[in-house]
């Protein structure tokens, strides 16, 4: 049975187990029902399940050595894993999408491609692998489920997202190509939580860890999570836990997350 009430967050942790203490420390004070990770640096065997489920929390995981990697945890229950690759290249061997149902709900976490350096093969990579992501999000959204995306898209949607657009003008994060995709993503109908319910406040989810980024509140907004629309109508709040980013040693991210009210009940529907 669904709770009244999920929060969901997206935490691109950044090694988790180099940032184990700090991923604990969010967990308890927070206490996210679903959290999605992004950048696991670590292979599967190196998961810290034990951790996780002495927190309360049953865990999906995808690793792999040295980069990328990405999980699902649930607080109180086991993720039911449904998608483990994006699908559309059977040759794609990189751990970036993991998809599973957690109290009531379709997560789809993903760590897009950064993509840098642009132009090259890696911003070929980038762009490709948002063109199968926004396939494969109109499957979901079209699914009649209450679907959430969620995770480091690499991406800022607008000038908006960023405290100054000018240092950042070659970055494959700010490219019209990957903006592009973004909104082509959003017209299917999802619905960028943070920026719905803030549309006029300045909201990072990263800060580079150069130049005083992090000091200056210079920051970025590239961690998202996106609702569709049997899920959209159930969004109470949103944010960001800036608190996490000022840890010592922490990640260059911090997590964002939403709070999502009760499904309507059968009865209700009807009605």
């Amino acid at each position: 049975m669904a709770r009244k009430t999920i929060k969901l967050a997206t935490y691109n942790v950044n090694g988790i187990r180099s940032r184990l203490p700090h991923l604990l420390a969010w967990l308890e004070k927070e206490a996210p029902d679903i959290a999605c990770l992004q950048e696991l640096k670590a292979i599967d065997q190196s998961f810290p399940a034990d951790d996780l489920r002495k927190a309360g929390y049953g865990a999906l995981w995808k690793g792999q050595r040295s980069w990328n990697g990405v999980a699902i945890l649930a607080k109180g229950a086991e993720p039911v894993e449904s998608r483990r690759v994006l699908p559309g290249d059977k040759a794609d061997d990189q751990s970036r999408y993991l998809e599973a149902a957690a109290h009531g709900i379709i997560v789809g976490c993903l760590y897009l491609p950064n993509g840098n350096p642009q132009p090259g093969p890696k911003f070929d990579y980038k762009l490709k692998w948002f063109d199968r992501l926004i396939r494969h999000a109109r499957s979901l959204f079209d699914s009649g489920h209450p679907v959430a995306l969620a995770g480091d898209f690499n991406v800022v949607p607008t000038d908006f997202d960023i405290y100054n657009p000018r240092s950042w003008l070659k970055d494959a994060l700010l490219q019209p190509e990957s903006r592009e995709r973004y909104r082509t993503l959003l017209e299917q109908g999802w619905v960028d939580s943070l920026r719905e319910l803030h549309p006029d406040r300045r909201i990072y989810t990263f800060w580079d860890y150069f130049r005083q980024h992090w000091q200056r509140d210079a920051g970025l907004r590239i961690d998202h999570i996106l609702l569709n629309a049997q899920l959209a109508p159930r969004l109470r709040g949103a944010g960001v836990d800036r608190w996490v980013r000022g840890l010592a040693k922490a990640s260059d991210h911090a997590p964002a997350w939403v709070m999502l009210g009760a499904a309507a009940s059968r009865r209700a529907k009807k009605r």
